[in-house]
């Protein structure tokens, strides 16, 4: 099942839209937001996957033409976000570059951190950050939406607890990353509001790109609109989904819609590209003892999109700009 959300006050209107991503209808009198859904996915989700089922096969009452330019994030709001780093190259690579010995215990346990999840950007929407000189960066990745997690959950058994896939780009501004990162208290500043492709996807639809652990395909990346990276995101990890929700879960329970991240997609292969500048500016490093390639400035675009073996596209596009933020802007 493929689902999205139409811009729609703080947290949208569901949409149900057709695999083909040609075709939506709403999901109400079902259920009206995505998170609403999420709250009660068990009621819901057999209504939804036949209102999927009658749009699919042109038979659902209400259909029309999906505007994409429409949609906003599929979750606008959740109540945890939770982000990792879970490929080792792209570990490796920067702190490399930085002159950092890796963490003893790198392949014993992930590393996560707990981000903004009280606003997540649409995928064409702008991104508004106060200064061009904080070091603007994107990073692809895929995230997990959750159903309720049991705190104690093992690894082997908290992908069950999976509900959906999205695309994200988990917008860094490295200026500020490795002085908060110094003061030993973690991201702050240095990451703000994150970015949702426009679909949400079951992993059931995903077919064989989800093999229960991971989700397969390749990422592929473009800055200026270049293409930086066309990057495997079902291998050179040692951890999965489970891993880093078991992680976090020792000490807590999860509440429906939190959003878990695995992190910046790498490849051992250099020649795949890399899903952030950061890694591109650390290769280059290690190469030449410099960086080259620019950090964003305003005015410049990102683009991200996950396709499968046949080269179509996943959870549609991210494409949007870098901007000043208005003065006095109440949020970013």
């Amino acid at each position: 099942m493929k689902l999205a959300s139409l811009r729609s006050g703080r947290d949208g209107e569901l949409l149900v839209v057709s695999r083909d991503l040609t075709r939506a209808t709403k999901a109400a009198p079902i259920t009206p937001t995505m998170q609403a859904a999420l709250d009660n996915w068990d009621v819901v989700a057999p209504q939804l996957e036949d209102l999927y089922a009658q749009l699919n096969e042109g038979r659902a009452r209400d259909g029309f033409p999906l505007l994409k330019a429409a949609l906003g994030a599929p979750l606008p709001r959740s109540y945890q976000y939770l982000d990792g780093a879970a490929y080792v190259s792209h570990i490796k690579r920067n702190r490399a570059a930085r002159g950092e010995a890796l963490p003893d215990d790198l392949y014993d346990k992930p590393l996560v951190y707990q981000g903004i999840s009280h606003g997540f950007l649409g995928w064409n929407e702008d991104v508004p950050l106060p200064s061009e000189e904080l070091g603007i960066d994107f990073e692809a990745e895929i995230a997990a939406i959750t159903a309720d997690v049991p705190m104690g959950v093992s690894a082997d058994t908290a992908c069950s607890h999976i509900r959906l896939f999205v695309l994200l780009n988990d917008i860094s501004l490295r200026a500020l990353i490795p002085k908060e990162l110094k003061r030993t208290f973690g991201f702050l500043t240095g990451k703000p509001a994150s970015s949702m492709g426009p679909i949400a996807v079951t992993p059931d639809e995903l077919g064989d790109l989800w093999d229960g652990r991971l989700v397969g395909g390749v990422m592929q990346c473009w800055v200026r609109g270049q293409q930086v990276g066309r990057i495997d995101t079902a291998i050179d990890t040692p951890f999965h989904y489970g891993h880093l929700i078991a992680h976090v879960a020792q000490t807590r329970s999860f509440e429906p819609g939190t959003v878990v991240g695995l992190g910046t997609v790498s490849n051992e292969d250099e020649s795949a590209g890399c899903a952030c500048i950061g890694e591109i500016r650390a290769l280059e490093t290690i190469r030449d003892g410099k960086p080259t390639t620019p950090l964003f400035g305003f005015g410049d675009q990102v683009r991200i999109e996950h396709v499968d073996r046949r080269g179509e596209t996943v959870f549609g596009s991210i494409d949007q700009r870098f901007v000043r933020a208005p003065r006095n802007a109440s949020s970013m």
